[in-house]
């Protein structure tokens, strides 16, 4: 079973992606990974496509970031770190469709990649939002730079830096501008539809060229960020070994900031 679905509605010129790994929370793979940058591409050139919706598959969660089993090789160099999950979105593919956030459940860590390249997020009263990467002593450097282009300062540092230990509810993701809409548990996607469908009803040049600018307004401190990603994470993140017993040995309890 492929691990990203792709419906198309020709009516509306809405296409629905979902994330499809229920049994990991939709960790993304690195088959995942390549899924994903295909599936941008295809849509790119699809013309009966005209707005998008990213939701993920089963009641736990969106996405929970990278899948703890991927395996990814890596240059001997401080300078040097790959990084699949930075080819996963659609502007990454050059894709300047609107993409419209569906969340229910979890979504942590690099479900912020996803989530920092979609033009809004709608979130059901399940969703909650939190990034493990210190709790594990890895450093949290380009989901916190893309996050910071969409929440308060303060509250992106505070969910960084406390790790698994918090989690920031979908009320107080609402609060800060995180999520745009907030709905009944189980009516995300229908709600992402309805907007996905009111933009692919607009004129598509002036829809496009109005998420290229919005994007653009951005780019300067997105790419500033990126630019000093790989050397802080060399530099900061623990090793392979004390990462693995950081995470067999981390607490389950959590708060569930409101």
């Amino acid at each position: 079973m492929s691990s990203v679905l792709v419906r198309t509605d020709r009516d509306s010129g809405v296409a629905v992606v979902t994330l499809n790994r229920p049994d990991r929370l939709n960790a993304v793979d690195l088959a995942m990974a390549d899924e994903l940058a295909s599936i941008w591409g295809e849509l790119r050139f699809d013309d009966s496509v005209r707005a998008i919706v990213l939701t993920g598959a089963g009641e736990r969660a969106f996405c929970t970031g990278i899948d703890r089993d991927a395996v990814v090789p890596q240059p001997n160099s401080p300078y040097a770190q790959d990084d699949p999950l930075l080819g996963i979105g659609p502007k990454a593919n050059d894709l300047w469709k609107p993409v419209v956030a569906a969340v229910h459940g979890m979504a942590c860590g690099g479900a912020f990649y996803l989530l920092g390249e979609a033009e809004f997020v709608v979130a059901d009263t399940t969703a909650s939002f939190f990034d493990p990467h210190t709790t594990y002593g890895m450093v949290s450097a380009y989901e916190t730079v893309l996050m910071a282009q969409r929440m308060p300062y303060g509250e992106v540092a505070r969910m960084a830096l406390m790790g698994t230990a918090e989690r920031i509810s979908a009320h107080r993701a609402y609060q800060v501008g995180l999520v745009s809409e907030l709905v009944a548990d189980g009516e995300a996607s229908e709600a992402a539809i309805a907007c996905a469908a009111l933009l692919a009803g607009y004129p598509t040049e002036a829809v496009q060229g109005t998420v290229r600018a919005l994007w653009a307004a951005s780019e300067a401190g997105r790419a500033q960020g990126f630019a000093q990603a790989p050397h802080l994470i060399a530099l900061g993140n623990a090793t392979g070994e004390r990462q693995t017993r950081l995470f067999t040995g981390r607490s389950r309890e959590y708060r569930l900031r409101e």
